[in-house]
């Protein structure tokens, strides 16, 4: 069981991660592992943020009434981003963390970047069938090494052209599904442990707090300015990381 310094760290970076994820609708996991694997490392990290990303995100794919439109549309994505979860979570054991944590940095960097720049992605249009599988498959990988979706996964659902109310449910299924994809590949690889288990769904109770917060903050400032204040704060976390790792 970790310590309790320990215990307290994760339910601060919880917190913290539940709020970003309530003002601004995403980032929970993103925000948490990149956190925890800083202060704590990357392999406790992706074991810790399972359960409450996977519940805060059953909620954001069940809402919005698109459900079985989205599922028909997006399961190619979504069955090989399952496929690449398991290949990911290999990773985790044949790779050194250093390395992982280095590759986690770039990837939260590379993603506040295009954030911070809003570039218009070019709609796939023929090209989105043979892409989807590709892409899913990608996010999964992303998702079992190193607990990140957002890239390719969110950029791919982003240039489909999707309504916002579409796109925040798209992403809640996307999410949900590569979380669970996560959960099993973890265990079967034998990387999941019951103490972490258990402390990741204590974990839910500080992010439903941060996120319950989060909605509240959000009905009081600017929603754009919070948006490029985290993404500065995440691009400079990426950075941090990926220094501290190639260093």
């Amino acid at each position: 069981m970790p310590d309790l310094q320990t215990l307290v760290l994760v339910g601060v970076i919880f917190l913290i991660a539940g709020g970003v994820k309530g003002v601004v609708g995403v980032g929970l996991p993103t925000v948490a592992v990149g956190l925890m694997t800083a202060f704590i490392g990357l392999h406790e990290a992706v074991q810790l943020v399972v359960v409450p990303a996977l519940l805060t995100n059953v909620w954001q794919g069940a809402i919005g009434g698109n459900f079985l439109v989205l599922i028909r549309r997006l399961w190619p994505m979504l069955a090989a981003a399952c496929v690449g979860t398991w290949f990911g979570a290999s990773l985790l054991v044949i790779i050194d963390a250093h390395l992982l944590s280095g590759s986690l940095g770039i990837l939260l960097a590379a993603y506040s970047l295009y954030s911070l720049m809003t570039p218009q992605i070019p709609p796939p249009g023929r090209w989105e069938k043979p892409l989807a599988p590709v892409m899913g498959f990608l996010a999964g990988m992303a998702t079992g090494s190193v607990a990140s979706f957002t890239m390719p996964g969110a950029l791919f659902l982003q240039a489909l052209g999707l309504t916002r109310d579409e796109l925040v449910q798209a992403m809640g299924i996307s999410f949900t599904i590569a979380t669970a994809a996560q959960a099993v590949s973890l265990t079967g690889h034998g990387i999941m442990t019951a103490e972490l288990g258990l402390t990741s769904a204590a974990a839910l109770v500080p992010a439903a707090a941060g996120m319950a917060g989060g909605q509240v903050i959000r009905r009081r400032i600017a929603a754009e300015t919070f948006r490029r204040v985290f993404f500065f704060g995440l691009l400079l976390l990426g950075a941090y990381l990926a220094a501290r790792a190639f260093a």
